[in-house]
């Protein structure tokens, strides 16, 4: 039976990664050009190519992503760049048009008149006149008028005309957020570049490079007919793949639970490098509030600009410094707990350490305290515009979300992972040479841990300079096939080893399970990366396969109640397992997460209908944080329970205090998604499919005073979040402390016995 797994799981990971690899050699040729030269009919140089990339550069280093959107990627406090440029820019043409062909304004025609104007910039608008052989972009002496229209705009904007201050403070862009002339002209040379594909046909066709996102009606951009099509074909992958696993998992004989009468994790024995894991966990705690306050300080920024209750936080702090750390240390404090757990299992399988396995625990701590505390001060210089073009991107701020670091701390961090690899590796050489019945969990534990080291490295791929089209690529190989996938791997590898350690799973069961759940996981999970691609200037094809098993990823989560019941069921066993209540309760809250957070709200903005109405709204954080925080952070603090558990086998927990920090931060964070994140996004979704994208993200809909009341009720489901926060921090706390006093006690007593 594993055999016949292991070949299925090299086919399916194989076959997978060439389809993956094809289709990005696809996007690098088939990515919007940048042109060397952009003029006008009179043959005036607009923008140069230099212009266009070091405007990318200036984009990153104010914040990137963490500024409004590009394509629909980013953060969603202010607009979508492109989706508002390419709206403002059309109004400013048809006036244009309108003052020659009608003698007034567009907004005065009559219907007939606003039909043919419409027609007319359509036409002129949405031709490509990109020549690929002089790399020259011709564009008309109506647009060379809105661009220079526009950029005044967002000069104004960024470099603060105060004439825009209440604009800003509903972005929440900080005056003088760009504060050198030379680099908003890059910006905006960038801005108007990332917008021309949004509304230029690929050549031979009659859709744009970004097919036909965002959608607007006086540009032109509608939804297709393969969005439909591949959304239908989406839902019939579904149904097919639920069925499939409904009719296997009915088959498959479930084996009575045979729990041993005594903890066996007890009779382990400490090792020096297990005791050395203890302070991850101080981080990951402390990383937790930080991170938690992050959000706070971003969420409240949505409802009073750039002040906190009065204070002008922003000048300090802004919003895209806010956020960044916000994501980037959420990333840093689950993937710690993680690896710490990683680190504590090895050693425990034989109860030795390797000869340095405690020196280089302490290390690699040391290294990624630095890698923390650096990466975060440098993306806090480069957005205050403290760092150059290049010094920002190794130092300070690639803008790009989840993937923010510098590129000098993204080296540093790859290092870091290839030496926990290491760690990992040495405790299960003996274990290996011994060719126990754990072989296959073990190679399985082994890929996982491997393909964490080397898929982060995706993140080396692009250049500071590297087209919009071909970075997000890469990108997503980090977000969704390093912290979505493998890690997803490993934390299945990583539970079943507790339970069969535990002696609640026959390792054989344990280890057919996990290649199959990995097969069924993967078998979507890894073409699925293409369903963030769908806008990204890529080609059709990927909308196909993106569509098709993005849908099989959420065929795993509709057996997700059987999980948590077995979970459930697993912790009312035998007495000693309700010392593990609260760390099986939280696979419990990962697996209903999974569903909610991963399955319904990620199915949600999957399909490419929905997603081409939805991305950039508030369903996507709806997604993030219930799925993130939900899933993986959840799981991130159930895996360190487990190991505190083991470290601190004597202590008696405070059953009160961690009971109110699990269902705190559980009832926070759903108060937080169906108070606030749903219904504005879903007010959202209306507003874009009846307007368009620009409409669902101006201020002029979100500062109306229902959508300002929603944000404000997001407020009740950050502080019960917090408290559950600082709960768990204090409950962690005190098992350092009481082991404290435990050791002193017992060392008077010793003392005491001596001297008798």
């Amino acid at each position: 039976m594993e055999k016949r797994l292991w070949i299925i799981f090299g086919l399916v990971v194989g076959l997978s990664f060439l389809v993956l690899g094809y289709y990005g050699y696809e996007i690098y040729q088939k990515a919007p050009p940048i042109p060397d030269l952009v003029v006008d009919e009179k043959g005036e140089v607009v923008f140069t190519g230099k212009d266009i990339r070091n405007g990318q550069n200036a984009w990153q280093s104010m914040g990137g992503q963490e500024v409004g959107s590009i394509w629909g990627h980013g953060a969603y406090l202010a607009p979508d760049w492109t989706a508002d440029w390419i709206h403002r820019e059309a109004l400013y043409i048809l006036d244009r048009l309108a003052v020659k062909e009608a003698g007034g304004s567009y907004e005065k025609a009559s219907e007939p008149q606003q039909a043919a104007l419409r027609a007319q910039l359509q036409n002129s608008i949405r031709k490509n006149n990109f020549d690929s052989e002089t790399r020259t972009l011709t564009i008309s002496e109506e647009r060379h008028s809105a661009i220079k229209d526009l950029s005044s705009y967002y000069k104004g904007l960024f470099m603060g005309d105060p004439d825009q201050m209440e604009l800003r403070d509903a972005y929440s862009i900080p005056e003088n957020a760009i504060k050198d002339p030379q680099r908003m002209r890059d910006m905006n040379a960038f801005f108007f570049w990332a917008s021309w594909a949004c509304v230029t046909e690929r050549p031979g066709s009659d859709v744009t490079y970004t097919h036909n996102w965002p959608s607007d009606e006086l540009v032109g951009n509608k939804a297709t007919g393969d969005l439909l099509l591949w959304t239908g074909f989406s839902v019939i992958m579904l149904l097919f793949g639920t069925g499939v696993l409904v009719f296997y998992h009915a088959k498959s004989k479930e084996e009575e639970l045979q729990a041993p009468v005594e903890d066996p994790l007890m009779r382990q024995k400490i090792t020096p490098s297990m005791k050395a894991v203890e302070k991850y966990f101080w981080i990951v705690n402390l990383l937790i509030l930080v991170q938690v306050a992050m959000g706070i300080i971003t969420a409240h920024y949505g409802v009073e600009g750039n002040l906190l209750y009065g204070f002008p936080l922003a000048d300090y702090l802004p919003y895209a410094a806010s956020r960044t750390w916000h994501v980037q240390l959420a990333i840093y404090w689950i993937a710690t707990a993680w690896l710490a757990t990683g680190l504590y299992i090895g050693p425990s399988l034989t109860g030795k350490d390797p000869k340095f396995q405690k020196l280089g625990v302490n290390f690699l701590f040391i290294a990624l305290l630095v890698i923390v505390v650096g990466s975060l001060a440098g993306q806090w210089m480069g957005i205050m515009q403290k760092l150059g073009y290049v010094n920002n991107f190794w130092l300070g701020h690639q803008g790009y979300e989840y993937v923010g670091l510098g590129r000098f701390w993204q080296c540093f961090l790859l290092v870091g992972l290839f030496i926990w690899l290491a760690l990992m590796i040495r405790p299960l050489v003996p274990v290996f040479r011994q060719k126990t019945q754990e072989k296959h969990l073990l190679t399985m534990f082994l890929i996982s841990c491997a393909a964490i080291a080397l898929f982060f490295g995706a993140g080396l791929m692009w250049g500071r300079q590297t087209n919009l089209a071909i970075a997000e690529y890469w990108r997503w190989w980090v977000v969704h096939l390093w912290v979505e996938g493998f890690f997803e791997v490993f934390a299945t590898v990583v539970a079943a080893f507790l339970f069969t350690r535990m002696g609640l799973l026959k390792i054989r069961t344990a280890s057919v399970s996990v290649i199959f759940a990995t097969v069924i996981f993967l078998s979507g999970g890894i073409i699925g990366t293409f369903h963030h691609l769908y806008f990204t200037g890529t080609p059709k094809a990927v909308m196909a396969l993106g569509a098709t098993f993005s849908a099989l990823e959420v065929v795993p989560l509709v057996l997700i109640g059987f999980e948590a019941f077995e979970n459930y069921r697993m912790s009312k066993v035998t007495d000693w397992l309700k010392d593990y209540k609260w760390p099986i309760y939280c696979l419990i809250s990962v697996a209903f997460w999974n569903f909610l957070g991963a399955g319904i709200f990620g199915f949600l903005i999957n399909p490419p209908i929905a997603l081409y109405y939805m991305q950039g709204l508030n369903t996507t954080p709806l997604h993030g944080h219930t799925a993130l925080f939900g899933v993986y952070g959840m799981l991130g603090i159930g895996l360190m329970l487990f190991v505190l558990r083991s470290l601190y086998r004597k202590q008696v927990w405070n059953d009160r205090l961690m009971g109110f920090a699990f269902w705190s931060i559980n009832i926070g964070l759903m108060l937080m998604a169906v108070l606030s994140l749903l219904p504005v996004g879903l007010l959202q979704t209306v507003a874009s499919v009846n307007e368009g994208m620009w409409y669902a993200r101006s201020a002029e809909f979100l500062q109306q005073p229902l959508m300002d009341n929603l944000r404000w009720l997001r407020v009740i489901g950050d502080t019960v979040f917090s408290l559950g926060a600082v709960a768990l921090f204090i409950f962690v706390f005190g098992l350092f402390r009481n082991r404290k006093k435990g050791q002193k006690i017992s060392r008077k007593d010793k003392e005491m016995a001596s001297a008798n």
